[in-house]
């Protein structure tokens, strides 16, 4: 950091100077999230374990749940080393695939650094992905957006500049469109900001206005909300002396804005450092706000941050936040996990608390279409990498790593062959395909050869050794000499 960055360098340290106070780093064991390879355990917190994955915002379209993520990078950090968005899409809840980053800070030529939490959403079949970084010009905080038109890119920077920017704590946008076609831009730390989009969606209404004491204009078209007990369920300023641990909620970053049966809902990261998840609810997009309570009260998670999406799929209510329990996991190595819920009979959010089984499955794996090696339920020991021919993979396999798929429905007739798609610079060596875990039925058995390179790929086929009908869960293990790189895994499909 140059002297010549004193605002970057303040939201940096302001960021720091939270995770000092709190002695983020913690040892997270496996058995603390009830990792085993035994069919009783089907672990899914967090639900991806192939790459940190922060600020979840998720985005239903179609039939696809779509998560847009950040990226910490692996390694022990004193500071968020993010540099890439990630994108993971499930049609069951329960086994997820991974797109990889189809945007980075390299997307916007005026980024400096940060990478922090987005958002996501469609309109007329184009895709508007909102992010936070600093700008390289003034060393600000800014809210950019890219476009593109496919839910998993790639992207593109819309307009080759920041949409808003400030030397003030300009991070994580959310975004929201009603039903009449407005919509709406939320983004903040410590302060809370908002502006109306133009149809565009990448412009805002510079002549918009907002009248009442609960906002004061910040320039033409942005306004800030004035926090009070009433409205965040805290004082926007604590007394001299007043520890974080002194007061009970306060609006602190990450806001979700969206609409139900009427009412205007705004989740948020509260309470300073560590932080918890509360609401407040409104009957306009533009507030007056009035605070309506904790949803995801103060948790042990092994990060102390969080930051929450809401979304409803297949009839369902789905609660997305993060945590650090993924082993290596910390305040600055934070992993996505999603809860499903349901709405109090008044309509209010109801207090949701993590669980390691996660969301119950909503759909089914077909596995005699290709299956992606990187659709996964659970897996321990893995990483997935990109290829520009064959898209993503997973990779990094190593002798005792395995990766869990569920609800895999073969119907009432058995497959007679497994074919997959491998890769390997050495010797390779086994995957075998059980139903549950290990100690299941072993369905088949591929010796993986060597093929002439890490992305030298070749299909083998071997017989089913037993048949199989109805749904299953399925676990990939993977054995061969210790110590180094076995292969790498593209696909599966069943016959």
């Amino acid at each position: 950091m140059s002297a010549t960055e004193p605002e970057a360098d303040t939201v940096r340290g302001f960021f720091i100077l939270f995770a000092m106070n709190k002695a983020v780093h913690r040892h997270i064991t496996a058995t603390a999230i009830g990792l085993t390879i035994a069919a009783t355990a089907w672990a899914q917190r967090p639900i991806v374990q192939t790459n940190f994955t922060p600020d979840p915002a998720p985005m239903v379209y179609n039939d696809t749940f779509y998560i847009y993520t950040g990226h910490d990078e692996d390694g022990r950090h004193d500071e968020f080393v993010m540099n890439e968005w990630r994108v993971y899409s499930s049609k069951d809840m329960v086994n997820w695939t991974d797109h990889g980053s189809p945007m980075s800070l390299d997307t916007f030529s005026w980024a400096e650094w940060g990478a922090w939490a987005s958002q996501c959403i469609e309109r007329n079949g184009r895709f508007y992905w909102y992010v936070c970084c600093v700008d390289s010009s003034t060393h600000d905080m800014a809210i950019g957006v890219a476009v593109a038109d496919s839910p998993t890119g790639p992207f593109t920077d819309a307009i080759g500049a920041p949409l808003v920017s400030d030397p003030g704590g300009y991070i994580d946008p959310t975004v929201f469109i009603e039903p009449d076609g407005n919509a709406w831009l939320y983004w903040g730390n410590p302060g809370l900001w908002c502006c109306k989009l133009n149809y565009d969606m990448i412009s805002y209404d510079k002549n918009f206005t907002i009248s009442g004491n609960h906002v004061e204009k910040v320039k033409d078209g942005v306004y800030k909300f004035i926090q009070t007990e009433d409205s965040f369920g805290g004082p926007e300023k604590l007394a001299e002396g007043t520890a974080f641990t002194d007061y009970k909620d306060l609006y602190e970053e990450g806001p979700w804005f969206y609409k139900r049966n009427g009412s205007y809902i705004l989740a948020y990261a509260a309470g300073g450092v560590p932080e918890h998840i509360s609401y407040s609810v409104s009957d306009s997009p533009w507030g007056p706000w009035k605070y309506a309570g904790q949803i995801m009260p103060l948790q042990e998670m092994g990060s102390f941050t969080n930051h929450c999406g809401i979304a409803d799929f297949k009839g369902r209510h789905y609660f997305a936040y993060h945590c650090g329990t993924l082993p290596g996991g910390s305040g600055f190595n934070r992993s996505t996990a999603i809860e499903q819920f349901e709405y109090n009979p008044d309509g209010s959010l109801p207090i949701i608390l993590p669980t390691t089984k996660g969301p119950d499955p909503v759909g089914t794996l077909n596995p005699y279409s290709r299956v992606e090696a990187e659709t996964i339920a659970w897996s321990e020991g893995l990483k997935t990498e990109p290829n520009a021919k064959t898209g993503i993979y997973v990779s990094d396999i190593h002798n005792g790593d395995y990766l869990q798929v569920r609800e895999v429905d073969f119907g009432k007739k058995s497959p007679s062959r497994l074919t997959v798609s491998v890769a390997s610079a050495l010797r390779g060596g086994t995957l075998n395909v059980y139903s549950g875990g290990t100690d299941g039925q072993l369905i088949a058995s591929v010796k993986v050869p060597p093929t002439g390179g890490w992305e030298e790929w070749k299909s083998v086929t071997v017989p089913v050794t037993a048949p199989v009908t109805g749904i299953h869960d399925l676990t990939f293990a993977f054995s061969g000499r210790k110590g180094c790189k076995l292969f790498n895994f593209d696909f599966w499909k069943f016959d």
